[in-house]
């Protein structure tokens, strides 16, 4: 298979190559699913619960598509599988058993994971119609039943919906993936394969919670306040902010992390280290005067309160970002890499006429229109560092434990980074945005 893509074979030869019986592959076991019983959440180490060996290939359905996967991503749901946290992704993959004859093959003894993928078309089922062999893809995580009402209208609303390689098996982190033709996205063609891989679900996450009709529906000059600024979705919500005519303030941990933020052009930053916020007094007091402070702070940099907070770091900010919000604003929410039980003071909340909207991944319209952007090369992807494939453990414990800035790629297939442009004119338009992030 890399042979015939890195020849840039034809979409028939590529088509007419034998699907290996089996795969090499990140996965976690079922039976390894209690192995971190009584340990803190910080000492899990997904080094210890991520294997790569080879797995099965399963039957292909006919609305789905072999993807020979070139390059990956690490996203925090993979830290989530890697240590069995909040729960144990077999459960979910148990029930999308229950819903079909193909649905059965997600319940497996192991779940190959990864929620990215960049790679070529292999083959494709018999319900497909708008990709064939030799397409050059790059998936997003949202997987979903068209066949049921509830997916239609916004499909993240649908009664079953999933994200794939999280609550499903056959996952991205792997030289093989199966995926649904409707996850399907052509490759931004002025990316190479570790770049094409690390945008998927973030810059899409990000799309939907500022940009789309089901977020935060920004607008221009709005006052948007960013938590984890260079961080996966954090970094491409500034890009957002920045190319849609909003005021970016943007939450970092470092210089070094702000310097990132100054080259990609915003210019009102907030180093939570060097300011030394302690919005909890003890595990069950907030410390309202620092909530206080914190806005006075992005006053003074901007002159008003936040329109929109990005919020996804959870119980650490939380009540923080509901209060600094302005009058009638609104924060939008996703994730909680802090902690899932979030408490704010109801008072500035209700009496102020804010607005609280919970954000999950894109529809395929919304990853379509993000990927787009992408490709026009509005918006680019946040690559700090590239792994191969049987580093996959180490990848997902610095991004377990805050060690990196933006997104880290991890090669599947591809033999080496830098392979995968076909479009070197708007590469060379694009020119050092596409390294800022990189160490």
């Amino acid at each position: 298979m890399l042979d015939a893509i890195l020849a840039d074979a034809s979409g028939a030869d590529i088509g007419a190559l034998t699907i290996p019986e089996s795969y090499r592959a990140v996965h976690v076991l079922k039976a390894e699913q209690e192995m971190w019983a009584g340990v803190a959440s910080n000492d899990k180490d997904p080094r210890q619960s991520l294997h790569i060996g080879d797995v099965p290939t399963p039957q292909l359905a006919p609305d789905e598509v072999y993807v020979a996967v070139m390059a990956s991503s690490i996203n925090f749901n993979t830290v989530w599988s890697s240590i069995f946290e909040p729960i144990s992704t077999f459960g979910p993959m148990a029930r999308l058993a229950r819903e079909s004859e193909w649905a059965k093959r997600h319940d497996q003894p192991y779940q190959v994971v990864g929620s990215d993928a960049a790679g070529v078309v292999l083959q494709v089922g018999t319900a497909v119609r708008n990709w064939k062999p030799g397409d050059r893809v790059t998936v997003h995580c949202n997987h979903v039943d068209d066949q049921d009402q509830s997916a239609h209208d916004d499909s993240m609303m649908a009664a079953n919906q999933r994200i794939w390689g999280y609550e499903t098996n056959f996952g991205g982190l792997a030289d093989l993936s199966i995926v649904k033709a409707n996850q399907l996205m052509p490759k931004p063609a002025h990316l190479t394969w570790e770049e094409a891989a690390v945008s998927a679900l973030c810059n899409s996450t990000s799309y939907r919670m500022l940009v789309g009709r089901n977020g935060a529906q920004m607008k221009q000059g709005d006052v948007v306040l960013i938590w984890g600024a260079t961080g996966g979705i954090g970094a491409y919500a500034a890009q957002y902010v920045l190319n849609g005519g909003g005021i970016p303030v943007c939450v970092v941990s470092s210089p070094d992390k702000a310097d990132i933020l100054r080259r990609m052009g915003v210019e009102a930053i907030i180093d939570r280290a060097a300011a030394g916020y302690q919005f909890w007094k003890d595990d069950h007091t907030h410390d309202e005067s620092e909530w206080r402070r914190l806005g006075k702070d992005i006053r003074g940099l901007v002159g008003e309160d936040p329109d929109i907070v990005f919020e996804h770091p959870g119980r650490s900010t939380f009540g923080a970002s509901t209060y600094v919000a302005k009058r009638g604003g609104t924060i939008v929410t996703c994730a909680a890499t802090s902690g899932f039980m979030m408490e704010f003071d109801n008072r500035h909340f209700w009496m102020r006429l804010k607005r609280l909207i919970g954000s999950h991944f894109a529809n395929y319209k919304e990853a379509w229109e993000a990927n787009r952007m992408i490709s026009k090369g509005m918006i680019h992807p946040v690559l700090s560092r590239v792994f191969p494939l049987d580093q996959t453990g180490e990848a997902a414990y610095q991004v377990h434990h805050n060690m990196h800035e933006g997104k880290i790629g991890v090669l599947a297939l591809a033999p080496e980074e830098g392979l995968g442009v076909t479009d070197h004119e708007l590469r060379d338009k694009v020119g050092d945005k596409l390294h800022l992030f990189r160490r």
